[in-house]
């Protein structure tokens, strides 16, 4: 049976009670703006076309959907199926945001984009689009996360962008969209923000969502073609949501298909030592929507943990809150160390070195594995690749 409810978001931007605009009134012009140039880009068949040419000869759509069946084998009883966005340019999903928007910014005559980034891809695919569109791009990246990801800090400098380093609170995700967005109060005629998750105020998780949900509609295809019929469980990451969304969203009403999404469970789940917001957060507001939040009993917002930088937030997308709510999707929280076993699970038994952020939805199928029928089809996003993440690796694992 369908799921008639899953629709959304609506004209304010709302997906059920989450989502929305809370921001300040000189970015309201700003969010109007680009509402209103998406709506004209999406129904223009030379913006779509132009979008899907580079989507394809130059990020390298579609992706293949590979049968892992040395990891099936190892994990027991289910087929699990690897949606490879790691072999996409630049190394993750983020590609196929990060070109839409700059083709918006180019619509709407803005030469300069910033972003925010955490583990850096969204970053580095920001910069790339922006190169080639021939943009100017500052990227804020926290203290701490430029530190463990050193070699996309490079990456992005070697393209052209300026990364400004953000020293404020705990030096990562978080406070780098908090200092994106005070730059972007005080620059939005001239500057697109291009966000890098299903996060933010409307219309950006619509916007974010859309950019990705051609993850979801290529699986659907490609599991059609190769097995004759619908997945029975799609698995994949959790930190602001884009990655989950876009494989999620061609499924979502078909209520047969069990989506599971897989958060941060950093070292335990305190407060302050996990980013598992849909397992352990309440609603609150942040960076200008509401939705679900790692927050204390005055509303503060805590700090996070995970060694997965692009997973260490303390907000989700409203998209995944709302999905929560209506009991669509299951979420989940997966620990620093299985992680790491789940990235070593993967490297040993296909040869695929996955990021940390995936490594969480590869190390939960051994605990998925007992609990579905044998047999089972199950899509995995594996979201990006590993390269960023050895430095990471070698410390942890002492290789």
């Amino acid at each position: 049976m369908p799921t008639p409810r899953l629709t959304g978001p609506d004209r304010a931007g709302h997906f059920g009670p989450y989502g929305g605009q809370f921001v300040p009134e000189t970015v309201m012009a700003a969010l109007h703006e680009l509402d209103a140039a998406y709506q004209a880009a999406r129904h223009d068949a030379a913006f779509t076309r132009r979008l899907h040419a580079l989507l394809g000869d130059y990020a390298g759509r579609p992706t293949p959907l590979y049968e892992a069946k040395r990891l099936s084998a190892a994990v027991g009883r289910i087929r699990v199926f690897l949606k490879r966005e790691d072999l996409l340019h630049t190394g993750a999903h983020k590609i196929n945001n990060a070109l839409g928007q700059a083709l918006l910014a180019v619509r709407m005559g803005k030469r300069r984009i910033i972003a925010e980034t955490g583990a850096g891809q969204h970053g580095v695919a920001t910069a790339t689009a922006a190169a080639l569109l021939g943009l100017s791009c500052d990227v804020f990246m926290g203290e701490e996360d430029m530190r463990r990801q050193a070699l996309n800090v490079f990456r992005m400098r070697l393209l052209g962008a300026t990364v400004v380093p953000v020293a404020s609170g705990t030096k990562t995700l978080k406070d780098a969209c908090s200092e994106a967005i005070r730059n972007w109060v005080t620059t939005v005629r001239s500057t697109h923000y291009c966000i890098g998750s299903v996060v933010g105020p409307h219309p950006y998780p619509r916007i974010v969502r859309d950019f990705q949900a051609v993850i979801g509609r290529e699986a659907r295809r490609q599991i059609l073609r190769q097995t004759k019929r619908l997945p029975d469980v799609l698995l994949a990451c959790v930190g602001g949501g884009s990655n989950a969304i876009g494989l999620f969203h061609a499924f979502a009403r078909d209520a047969r298909v069990k989506m599971i999404g897989v958060e941060a469970g950093g070292q335990s789940l305190t407060p302050g030592r996990h980013a598992a917001t849909l397992v352990k957060g309440r609603p609150g507001v942040l960076h200008g929507a509401n939705s679900l939040l790692l927050q204390d009993a005055h509303g503060q917002i805590l700090p996070t943990a995970s060694i997965a930088a692009g997973l260490d937030y303390p907000g989700v997308g409203p998209e995944h809150a709302f999905y929560r709510l209506l009991r669509r999707a299951e979420y989940v929280a997966v620990s620093d160390a299985e992680a790491l076993r789940g990235c070593q699970l993967l490297a040993r038994t296909e040869g695929i070195l996955p990021a940390l952020e995936p490594s969480h939805a590869i190390a939960y199928l051994t605990t998925l594995a007992p609990c579905v029928k044998r047999g089972s089809l199950v899509i995995l996003g594996l979201s990006g690749r590993g390269d960023k993440d050895v430095h990471t690796l070698a410390q942890h694992l002492h290789a």
